[in-house]
């Protein structure tokens, strides 16, 4: 259909459109603005679950043995007996904590938050490609986080082989309590998570390619589209790979076949498996794992882009650098899975190549550092909550980056494989630089979402605690880990070489503690704002992009009328040849304006 007849048939069914139940608005709703809020909402709900049972396993690592009443009242007589926490449920709460935050929180917060919310309103289309898939996308995720909630209430508790899974501990029923029921419904609900994930990417992508609207090249688009799109694209090509590891996995547990087992003995007795390898499911979870990092922290570096000319009234520095090093991190990704696995056995040689392909993506993220700290050089800074925490992901970004240079190369990652020293380096680089660029989102766009504005004194405070916090526990980890603490240990009262480390974890925890507690002022918040924020003007940031041309009430179809069309880049910011610092998109250009970007 042409945008034109687009166009008109939108007109018709405003003239026809119903009064819309509280079922079709709120609950199958097809339109991408309430689809957005959808995923943010689900996705907060499981990051107070996921950063609750963080706060659990922190407890228990620093005061070992202790008996805790909150122990009691939440993990119950069978996994806390008198308030003492059984190192069964230890390993299952950081195998779900794991797969909650990277999974229902950061891929849905992000990616299923923001490319919904924005792609639309920032490429000038009236709604996604096809809203029904999309709907069927975000039922299909909510499904599956019910899924994986559900196998925290099974008899032997919920899957316990760590976030990653590997047989022949997840393939056993009989391997450890948490290899039973709890495994097959963490199975179950990946798999549908995944057919969530791509359902969305695939609309992404085709909304992107095909809806633009009139003038809206792809050297016009936001940064924010651009890692969007190519997120979706990494997603389509590696989710599958996840995918199959899981089929396959299922069929070891139940249909006896033996992909990933060998030559197995429990308590004396046989299995009778043989032919298969642990390693092939590695590199299967690692095909996905690895890029998974990439398809959380890209649309945070879009985010933070587009926040951070914003605040500085400045135009982004090196747009075009910024998309070449977007599509270099998107193959990069892909080629860089072996370094998870040096410690597997791995020919030395094979070690060598992704040492250097591992290397090789340091260089398209320090392009984007780069051009991130010259945007703020000179500019003229607005330190709203959202630019504080788009600051704060460049800081976590470059700090986290730093020790991926010593685990990426092959000889020195064999020293600090498995110990706290990985924990710190992944949290930082992908846990809190990718929350802090949802949390700039959600202070930037909330007025989008929801016509209101969020308190900022408030979000200052969120800011600085939640800053200093995640410092506090992140980075004594580096030292404890370099000092060789193994992960993964309910405690490490056994190993007296340990016993002088034990105050550093009290430190981490008491941080962690704060930290988690001063969440709720965010969620007070966020939630209060909704109702009772002030209410905002049509552009409250001075934006250029197409989002904020659109009414403030909304509507389905974004624009009432005509599309906008678009003129120029999205960061004309201080233009000399206008009066005002900032130019939107769909303001014809001046004769004799040259454009700023070339």
């Amino acid at each position: 259909m042409s945008a034109e007849g687009h166009d008109h048939a939108m007109d018709h069914e405003h003239e026809h459109h119903h009064k819309q139940t509280f079922i079709t608005k709120y609950i199958f709703s097809t339109d991408h603005k309430m689809i957005a809020k959808q995923y943010l909402i689900t996705g907060i709900f499981m990051g107070v679950i996921g950063i609750l049972m963080s706060l659990l396993f922190r407890m228990q690592l620093a005061w070992p043995e202790e008996s805790f009443k909150i122990f009691n009242i939440l993990l119950g007589d069978k996994f806390a007996p008198n308030g003492v926490m059984a190192n069964d449920i230890y390993l299952a709460l950081v195998t779900i904590h794991g797969t909650i935050m990277v999974f229902f929180v950061l891929t849905a917060g992000l990616s299923g938050t923001f490319s919904n919310l924005l792609i639309p309103l920032q490429i000038g289309a009236r709604d996604m490609a096809s809203g029904f898939m999309n709907m069927i996308s975000y039922w299909l995720f909510f499904i599956s986080a019910v899924i994986m909630l559900s196998s925290l209430f099974v008899e032997a508790g919920p899957a316990s082989s760590g976030w990653t899974i590997y047989p022949p501990l997840s393939a056993l029923p009989q391997a450890i309590p948490g290899s039973g029921t709890g495994m097959t419904l963490w199975l179950i609900s990946m798999a549908i998570f995944i057919a969530s994930s791509l359902m969305g990417s695939l609309n992404y992508i085709v909304t992107v390619i095909n809806l633009r609207t009139k003038g809206m090249s792809m050297t016009r688009l936001p940064l924010t589209i651009w890692t969007f799109f190519v997120t979706a694209i990494i997603g389509v090509v590696s989710f599958p790979v996840l995918l199959s590891a899981a089929l396959l996995l299922i069929f070891d547990r139940s249909f006896g076949t033996s992909f990933f087992l060998s030559d197995i003995y429990i308590a004396g007795e046989v299995l009778h498996y043989q032919g298969g390898s642990p390693v092939l499911f590695e590199h299967l979870f690692w095909f996905l794992g690895h890029p998974e990092v990439y398809i959380v922290i890209l649309p945070a570096m879009g985010i933070v882009s587009e926040v951070l000319a914003t605040s500085a009234r400045k135009p982004i520095f090196g747009y075009r650098a910024m998309i070449i090093s977007t599509l270099a991190i998107a193959f990069l990704s892909t080629i860089v899975w072996g370094h998870h696995m040096f410690v597997s056995g791995m020919n030395p040689f094979l070690g060598s190549v992704f040492t250097f392909t591992t290397l090789l993506i340091a260089i398209p993220s320090a392009v984007k550092a780069f051009n991130w700290i010259t945007t703020l050089w000179k500019g003229n800074l607005q330190f709203n909550p959202a630019m504080l925490f788009s600051i704060g992901m460049v800081s976590t970004f470059i700090t986290g980056g730093l020790t991926g240079i010593i685990l990426g190369d092959s000889t020195l990652d064999i020293n600090v494989h498995d110990t706290y020293f990985v924990v710190a380096h992944f949290h930082l680089v992908m846990g809190i630089s990718a929350l802090y660029g949802m949390f700039a989102g959600v202070y930037h766009w909330f007025p989008r979402l929801y016509g209101r504005m969020m308190n900022k004194n408030l979000g200052y405070i969120h800011f600085w605690v939640t800053a200093v916090c995640s410092y506090g526990v992140f980075f004594p980890m580096h030292f404890i880990g370099l000092a060789g603490l193994p992960r993964r240990y309910y405690t490490n009262t056994n190993f007296p070489l340990f016993d002088d480390l034990q105050n550093v974890n009290v430190l981490i925890t008491m941080f962690a503690l704060v930290g988690g507690a001063f969440q709720l002022i965010f969620l007070y918040n966020f939630f209060a704002s909704i109702f009772y924020g002030k209410r905002s003007v049509q552009n409250p940031w001075k934006s250029n992009t197409l989002e904020w041309t659109a009414p403030v009430e909304h509507i389905h179809g974004n624009w009432p009328g005509a599309l906008p069309v678009v003129y120029r880049w999205p960061y004309d910011y201080s233009n000399p040849h206008h009066d005002v610092d900032f130019v939107p998109q769909n303001v014809p250009m001046k004769p004799g304006e040259e454009v700023l970007h070339h």
